[in-house]
């Protein structure tokens, strides 16, 4: 463990602890998506600057929790290539297991023409296709993208940690993803991130954000990020990238630093 990780480690642990029952009455209803990037050093900042101002989720004794997902795409790659064009909706299928609690949903994002993302899932047995389609997989993704299990393989897996800190107000969630590390299916390739950190702010509407006027001090300005697709383009050169040329040059200079 390097010492910006034990940092890290410091600052969460003298936050506020959460729990999920507690987490489970947040109910952001006009909900506002904002995504940065940042580095761990920054981040190891960012939770000082949180103190007396933020909860951190634990379930049992731990706050960082392990995830692994799995995306879903047609061999011609229709839900990357609608992100890439910016085209709008666009929808995203993935199998995401939460590995500390063993539970395993199918999940359907849906980004829509205003910029509001809606996730909707179902709980399936585990990231096998049989299980996902024995347990009703099949009708799921078909109703929501037209879709079916026939026409789509498994693209990309991604595997990351993450911090998930609440407001006092209880406002806003903001979700922290960092050791993010890829496996492309297709082309056996494998990319790690280093240094790099995701920040997602949730927020009720335009209330009032502590954690931005603490972001902009730290200048971590918003970014947009799609693990799918930089994943993807880290790990099949075959694939258009325009539109994330400037993201891989940013996450380049984090890996090398």
């Amino acid at each position: 463990m390097t010492n910006v990780d034990e940092n890290i480690r410091q600052w969460l642990a003298q936050l506020t602890p959460i729990s999920l029952d507690e987490m489970s009455g947040i109910k952001l209803m006009n909900r506002t998506d904002t995504k940065f990037v940042t580095s761990k050093r920054k981040l190891a900042e960012l939770l000082r600057l949180a103190q007396g101002q933020y909860y951190a989720q634990q379930i049992e004794d731990k706050r960082i929790a392990a995830y692994r997902t799995i995306y879903w795409d047609t061999p011609e790659h229709r839900f990357f290539l609608e992100h890439h064009n910016a085209r709008a909706p666009r929808q995203k299928i993935r199998v995401r297991t939460y590995l500390d609690s063993d539970l395993t949903f199918l999940e359907v994002k849906t980004k829509n023409n205003h910029g509001r993302t809606k996730k909707k899932r179902i709980t399936v047995p585990s990231q096998d296709r049989r299980d996902v389609i024995e347990a009703g997989g099949t009708p799921f993704i078909q109703g929501l993208t037209g879709a079916t299990f026939d026409e789509i393989i498994p693209t990309v897996q991604n595997r990351f940690q993450r911090i998930t800190l609440v407001n006092y107000g209880k406002t806003e969630r903001l979700t922290i993803d960092f050791n993010v590390c890829f496996h492309n299916f297709e082309t056996a390739n494998d990319a790690e991130t280093g240094e790099l950190v995701i920040i997602e702010l949730k927020r009720d509407g335009n209330v009032f954000s502590p954690i931005l006027d603490l972001l902009r001090q730290l200048r971590i300005k918003p970014s947009g990020f799609s693990k799918y697709c930089i994943g993807s383009v880290m790990t099949n050169d075959a694939l258009k990238r325009n539109l994330f040329k400037p993201k891989l040059v940013k996450i380049r200079k984090l890996i090398e630093a």
